[in-house]
């Protein structure tokens, strides 16, 4: 239990990295593109090999396949309700011109910044849970934590904390507050991954399955929705490459556990 406390905690202090290089460094646009793609492609690689092939060898592709399709849907829905509250550029490392305009030019659109603080803020803790969740349930196998997830959950949530911050601070969040939320982010995860190994442990491996397949679907439609292309709008047309390296590399993890 308090392993997969700690790997949990261990995997969103990534955010508040992410969020400390934001606060006292001038990262380039493209750099932060180039660190997504990477955890895009490790992420893709943990759910392909870790969520994925464990859920069909434990459930069968029946419970697989409709955990996946609805993790998928149910993001999908809570990322469009979280985009209408303010979160969807949450990833974006800077504003456009008519989100920088607006955000000064009257109280009125404070408040809004204010919104789409607290929506940012919402949509990191609704990437955060079902990754989370998934490197508890990987101790359950009793060969310890599965560090391709952690590695992957970790990289990809530097670049997530970065450009949030990058956001919260256009939205006038102080530094102190923008930490605070962050840490939040971090007690949430632990608190997450802990949930994953108690409550998973006393299911049937169908259930578990289904469990499994469902955070798979959430995160591949978190990639697709949010990381892709925010990574190539930052990183422009090389981030495929990075993308097919990180990739590689989860892969390389998973044969190497």
């Amino acid at each position: 239990m308090w392993n997969a406390l700690m790997w949990g905690a261990i995997a969103g202090s990534a955010v508040l990295l992410g969020a400390l290089i934001a606060m006292f460094f001038n990262m380039p646009k493209k750099i932060i593109g180039w660190i997504m793609a990477f955890g895009t492609g490790t992420l893709i690689g943990a759910v392909a090999f870790e969520l994925l092939s464990d859920a069909v060898e434990d459930g069968g592709i029946w419970a697989t396949g409709i955990g996946f399709m609805v993790g998928a849907i149910v993001y999908t829905a809570f990322d469009l309700y979280i985009s209408r509250k303010g979160g969807a550029n949450r990833k974006r490392s800077y504003m456009s011109k008519e989100d920088s305009s607006s955000s000064n030019s009257s109280s009125k659109e404070k408040d809004g910044s204010s919104q789409s603080g607290l929506g940012i803020f919402a949509g990191t803790v609704m990437d955060a849970i079902p990754e989370s969740i998934m490197i508890g349930a990987s101790l359950l196998a009793g060969q310890g934590v599965s560090l391709v997830l952690v590695i992957s959950i970790f990289v990809s949530n530097i670049p997530e904390g970065l450009s949030s911050t990058v956001g919260l601070k256009q939205s006038h969040y102080s530094r102190g507050k923008i930490f605070g939320m962050w840490a939040v982010v971090l007690v949430i995860s632990a608190l997450a991954s802990m949930a994953g190994y108690l409550f998973l442990e006393l299911l049937p491996d169908e259930i578990k399955a289904g469990i499994g397949a469902f955070a798979g679907g959430g995160i591949i439609a978190m990639i697709c929705s949010t990381m892709m292309p925010e990574a190539y709008e930052d990183g422009g047309p090389l981030v495929g490459l990075i993308a097919s390296l990180g990739l590689l590399t989860a892969l390389l993890l998973s044969i190497g556990s």
